[in-house]
């Protein structure tokens, strides 16, 4: 069935594409999967091992240590339960680098979830929180990042935009560069994180609103509040990650969303 897309020119600057009529688009069902548009798929970035779980999905990298992408998605949720945080990270023995809590401990940096232990908890339960402990979705992170600006985002996604929006999909990982530095584990230090953030909706068409963010691992002076950290483009992400991110939205639409950057936060 043919697809065709417009800008729906009601949203201040974000980047909402919306089908022409509702007869001429086939939504995409992924009432199965966390990866919209598809899992990321490796073009630079080496071979990576698909780990499925309750609530999240991760692209491992064996060599680096590291899940190079984490997906889940985040949909409303009237009175959320929590559950308490486990005392220790696990090993994910689906991984051959088998990588433990204490490979990080006294390393100066902390062990940063890429699928947040809160918006997994409170969509998914508490075997799927448990999950989020596994060490192959972990990243090394400072703290002044963990907690902070990362933090904010993923608990605006988990309590504002997953509420208050249809239905948010998020895709992030951590970004390497040629300067390879690792913990005394081997396991391989980010340089930067990125997230990818998209609002899918069907109010009388279909629409698609699309952030992305980079987030710089060191940042000299003050750090800026969640609401002055300016957007990327997919595109850029792409560029420095080697990952094909939405890969199975129709081309023409793909690449319009991916090479925009949106005005401000939603």
């Amino acid at each position: 069935m043919a697809r065709s897309y417009r800008c729906c020119g009601c949203c201040a600057g974000l980047i909402y594409w919306q089908a022409q009529g509702e007869a001429e688009y086939d939504v995409l069902d992924y009432s199965e999967v966390a990866a919209f548009g598809g899992e990321p798929k490796s073009l630079s970035a080496g071979n990576l091992k698909i780990l499925n779980n309750l609530g999240y999905i991760v692209g491992y990298s064996e060599s680096r240590k590291n899940p190079l992408w984490a997906a889940y998605r985040c949909g409303k949720v009237e009175s959320p339960e929590t559950h308490d945080r486990p005392s220790r990270f696990k090993v994910d023995h689906r991984t051959e680098a088998k990588v433990s809590h204490d490979d990080y401990t006294n390393s100066g940096y902390s062990r940063g979830h890429m699928a947040p232990n809160y918006a997994i908890d409170t969509r998914y339960g508490n075997d799927a929180q448990l999950e989020t402990f596994l060490m192959s979705n972990i990243c090394p992170q400072k703290q002044s990042l963990n907690g902070g600006r990362w933090q904010n985002l993923e608990m605006k996604i988990a309590k504002e935009w997953g509420n208050e929006l249809e239905m948010v999909w998020v895709i992030c990982g951590p970004i390497f560069d040629d300067d390879i530095q690792k913990l005394d584990s081997g396991v391989e230090i980010p340089d930067a994180f990125y997230m990818i953030i998209v609002d899918e909706r069907y109010d009388n068409s279909y629409k698609l609103g699309v952030l992305a963010f980079i987030f710089p691992h060191k940042v000299d002076g003050p750090r800026p509040s969640l609401s002055e950290h300016p957007p990327t483009t997919v595109d850029n992400i792409e560029e420095k990650t080697g990952l094909d991110f939405l890969h199975e939205l129709p081309d023409e639409l793909e690449n319009k969303i991916e090479a925009k950057k949106a005005a401000r936060i939603w």
